[in-house]
Parts: structure tokens; C-alpha cells; sequence
């Protein structure tokens, strides 16, 4: 799970165009219609660089975010402060993360959950979400949805875009692995200085892992969770063969 690490310092720039306000805003309903009552604390865990906190906490939400990468945290902490908020952001492993205070709900966005590999470290995430949580808190997460990925399977993808110094370009190559579904997402990212035209180059690989419902249901009960629901993320209707990436709502019973 060492991933980010050269890659955190060129992230905000490659994901610009993600609509985190519009993704605050479904987590927002999403709490609203499964919580039933008032949600005010939020625990993000594995938050980046800190951009859904951010906008969850214009909506009125107190929240606090942890992350395992120092340069991710570095960068809310410092995009917080921008925006003159109240966030707290803490280093930490979301597998063993030991939380000081009791939560209204966590939420884990961005496939976090697709980082935990092995059964061994999902369930010490979920376990260590529970521990965040009162009876009836909600955990909200979003996670690649197997049957949706199995049906339109991950391919070459090439992405470039330029900052005020750098043109960045970004392959990410897949290679499936049906036995323990994970996919090796393998990104070369190219950092070319439009002034000297110097070029870094930074190779990273993200194992992500895809779900089916029954197993997250077995796990999270497991970790002390009534499965809620699962809805695809794009339309926060039913899932189906079409959705790559599902929220679940699971409940602390």
C-alpha cells in the first residue's frame, strides 16, 4: 500500500477536474436519507489531499481526515488553511488506526477500500471504522464493483494536462489477476519542464482490489456492520453490469 508517494506532489493536478463538491453533495444526501437523524462529525478515512473534507465542511459538517501519505496530509493541511478551515488531518494507516473520539459517520471515498488487498487488511479497516463509531453510526465507502469491471474490463488509458512549470503525462497499463481480483494499475507518469525540457520520470503501481456484494456483506458484519445498501456511484440508483464503482451503506449494530 506504499503508493502516492512521488505521485501525491502532482495529484491535485491530475484529478482538477474531479467534481469533489458535486461527491461532498452525495455523501451529503447519502447520510441525510440512512443516518435519519443529525450528522454533524465525520472521520474520512484515507482523505488525500484533503479536497472532499473540505468541501463536506462548507456544507456544515466537522470533520476530520486521516491518511497514510505525510505529503497528501501536508497538502490538506495546507488547502485547509487556504480556505480558513477547521480541519483536522492526522498521518495514520486506516488498517490500524486506533480513533481518540467517537464519530456520527465515517466515509472512505476514492476506492480506499480497493487499496486493502488482502481479507486481512479489509478487515482491519472495517474494524478500525467501527471503533470510530456509536451503535447506529453510518460508514459510507465507495469501492471498484465486480461485476461492473469483469463486464467492460480496465484497458491502456493516457492522460496529459500541463501545470504553470511541467507538462505531465500519464499512462496507466492494467493487469488482471483473476484469482485474487486485483487489478495492477501500472502508471508511468512524465514530468517534462516546459523550460528546460528536463524530464522526471515516476513509476508507481496501484493494486486495487474489486468487490462483490456478498463478500463485503460477510466482512463487514463481520467487523460489526449491517449491510444498508450498495447504489452505483455515478447515478445513486441500483447497481448493475454497467457500474464500475458502487457506495456502500453499512450501519454499526
Amino acid at each position: 500500500m506504499e503508493v502516492f508517494q512521488d505521485y501525491a506532489y502532482y495529484y491535485n493536478a491530475f484529478y482538477n477536474n474531479k467534481n469533489y463538491a458535486a461527491e461532498a453533495g452525495q455523501i451529503d444526501m447519502l447520510l441525510k436519507r440512512y443516518k435519519g437523524v443529525t450528522c454533524e462529525k465525520i472521520i474520512n478515512y484515507g482523505c488525500g489531499t484533503g479536497k472532499h473534507d473540505i468541501e463536506l465542511s462548507k456544507l456544515g459538517y466537522h470533520c476530520t481526515g486521516i491518511d497514510m501519505s505525510q505529503a497528501m496530509i501536508d497538502k490538506a493541511i495546507a488547502s485547509a488553511m487556504q480556505e480558513q478551515l477547521s480541519i483536522r488531518f492526522v498521518v495514520a494507516d486506516v488498517r490500524s488506526y486506533e480513533p481518540k473520539e467517537k464519530y456520527d459517520a465515517v466515509i472512505s471515498m476514492f476506492h480506499v477500500m480497493s487499496y486493502q488487498n488482502r481479507n486481512e487488511d479489509l478487515l482491519a479497516a472495517l474494524k478500525s471504522a467501527r471503533k470510530a463509531l456509536d451503535k447506529n453510526g453510518l460508514f459510507i465507502f465507495d469501492a471498484w464493483y465486480g461485476p461492473g469491471v469483469l463486464t467492460d474490463k480496465p484497458v491502456v488509458r493516457v492522460k496529459e494536462l500541463e501545470t504553470a512549470d511541467n507538462k505531465l503525462v500519464r499512462v496507466a497499463k492494467p493487469v488482471m489477476h483473476d484469482q485474487t481480483n486485483i487489478v495492477d494499475v501500472c502508471y508511468e507518469v512524465l514530468v517534462i519542464n516546459k523550460e528546460t525540457n528536463e524530464t522526471k520520470v515516476i513509476n508507481e503501481i496501484h493494486n486495487m482490489r474489486y468487490f462483490f456484494r456478498p463478500e463485503l456483506e460477510f466482512y463487514l458484519r463481520e467487523a460489526g456492520f449491517e449491510l444498508l445498501d450498495n447504489l452505483d456511484c455515478m447515478t445513486l440508483g441500483k447497481t448493475s453490469y454497467d457500474s464500475w464503482t458502487s457506495y456502500f451503506i453499512a450501519k454499526a449494530i
